[in-house]
């Protein structure tokens, strides 16, 4: 066997930073035991059930908080890695204080800080973090402020999301379409389409407290579904092999995609109102939806 020591890379797609080089996918690096790992440690960061029954109770201001830093995540150009990780150290940091900071804002703007520091090698800056809210915070109160966050979280902050799960079990699926002529394009729109689900979920409320390895396989299956390029029969044995791979049951699976696929129908007709109310001719299906590629299209 030829073992090569050469490090692969690959430029950023279209539209992102290409000053700097990035990874590609090791297959090595996967499979089932790094996916126990994954399990294991995601329970650890899961906020606490008190918590989870205040914010779903009363979800607008922490949906008002996770739209802005999806917004300034889009706006900075960050990985897709940055923003669910971001919510999940907002969420951790206020289940701990159960308190809201003077600057709400600011506290966002901290967590956004962290999750590029931790998964990006060029990360956002705060000046340009502090520029998105007009200066309403300066750069010392952010620095400052994610010295708390860092304090309240006792440096546990590289916390499990559904970002980590899905190359993971997309790999898995793919495995399961080796050969077929379209795999590769196959398995990128997949990635494309699951990604924006599992941002969907992690600005809801109601996946709030679910684990990221269940959000990521139901995004994935819905996705799925969303496609419609697969038969009934495939579809029925990739749902089995997700629910596998996250260790739930399947009937639990299927109900977490159920509740996507209406949440996702409901930010579509909300898109769909909002276009005629000024004056734009869009018409809403009332069947399942295809999921779409982009974030845009999907009113948060």
């Amino acid at each position: 066997m030829s073992v090569s020591l050469w490090c692969m890379e690959e430029e950023q797609e279209e539209g992102q930073d290409q000053g700097f080089l990035r990874a590609q996918w090791d297959p090595h690096a996967s499979g089932q035991r790094v996916i126990q790992r994954l399990l294991q440690a995601e329970t650890r960061y899961l906020p606490s059930p008190l918590y989870t029954a205040l914010i779903q109770r009363d979800p607008q201001r922490r949906e008002e908080l996770t739209k802005w830093a999806l917004e300034v995540c889009c706006e900075c150009g960050c990985d897709e890695a940055v923003f669910p990780l971001t919510v999940s150290l907002l969420d951790r940091f206020l289940s701990a204080s159960l308190t809201l900071s003077v600057s709400p804002f600011c506290l966002t703007a901290a967590c956004v800080l962290l999750a590029s520091k931790l998964t990006e090698s060029d990360t956002v800056t705060a000046d340009a973090l502090c520029a998105s809210v007009e200066y309403d915070f300066m750069p010392y109160h952010l620095r400052e402020m994610e010295r708390i966050v860092l304090s309240t979280l006792r440096w546990d902050v590289a916390a499990v999301t559904p970002q980590d799960f899905m190359p993971h079990f997309l790999s898995s699926l793919g495995e399961q379409r080796d050969g077929a002529p379209d795999s590769g394009d196959f398995l990128s729109t997949l990635r494309r389409h699951s990604d924006t689900l599992a941002a969907m979920c992690v600005c809801d409320s109601r996946f709030l407290g679910s684990p990221p390895s269940l959000v990521a396989a139901a995004a994935v299956n819905s996705a799925l579904r969303g496609l419609t390029t697969e038969g009934p029969d495939q579809l029925a044995y990739m749902a089995t092999t997700l629910a596998a791979l996250c260790q739930t049951d399947l009937a639990v699976l299927q109900y977490y995609s159920d509740v996507i696929e209406g949440a996702l129908q409901e930010r579509l007709q909300n898109r769909g109102r909002r276009g005629e109310a000024v004056g734009k001719d869009e018409e809403v299906e009332d069947e399942r939806a295809g999921t779409p590629t982009d974030l845009r299209e999907i009113d948060f």
